[in-house]
């Protein structure tokens, strides 16, 4: 197996965190590139517009705009500019974001976290599914779906 593109969604959470740190180690061992996404839900974006009564294009700048500059410090706290071939953030629903941009890059490999910040409460997963789950029924190629529970990639150490 040769794995050349790596596809990781960050939305900033510890479960992310753990992901990118998996997707780190297999770009090193396979001399993979990393791809990063974040997708800002739309679902959010129109819910602030319609409490702030801003339009949905001025809340999306500013979303995309603090999602940037978040994902720039997620990137610097996990020393990876070696790694990452591509930053995207962009609007939208973030399962069908996540597989519009793998199909379109010809990613070898996603590798996302489980849960993310919102979603692993039990009424998120009766009433929205995961993710995660959503994504893999989606692609065609491997989704490594990495669990909240921090192991050490080194050692395979909890």
């Amino acid at each position: 197996m040769k794995l050349h593109k790596l596809l990781v969604p960050v939305d900033f959470s510890r479960c992310s965190e753990t992901a990118f740190r998996y997707a780190k180690l297999l770009a090193t061992k396979f001399s993979a590139r990393i791809h990063v996404i974040h997708a800002v839900d739309k679902r959010y974006v129109e819910k602030i517009a319609e409490l702030n009564g801003e339009s949905e294009d001025e809340v999306s700048k500013k979303l995309c705009l603090q999602a940037k500059k978040n994902l720039e410090r997620f990137l610097a706290d996990n020393d990876s500019e070696k790694l990452v071939a591509e930053k995207v953030v962009t609007v939208g629903t973030p399962f069908q974001t996540i597989a519009l941009r793998a199909q379109a890059l010809g990613a070898d490999m996603i590798v996302m976290g489980g849960h993310g910040r919102v979603g692993n409460g039990q009424i998120d997963k009766i009433y929205f599914g995961s993710a995660a789950e959503r994504v893999v029924r989606l692609l065609p190629c491997p989704v490594l779906c990495v669990p909240q529970e921090d192991v050490d990639t080194e050692t395979g150490e909890k």
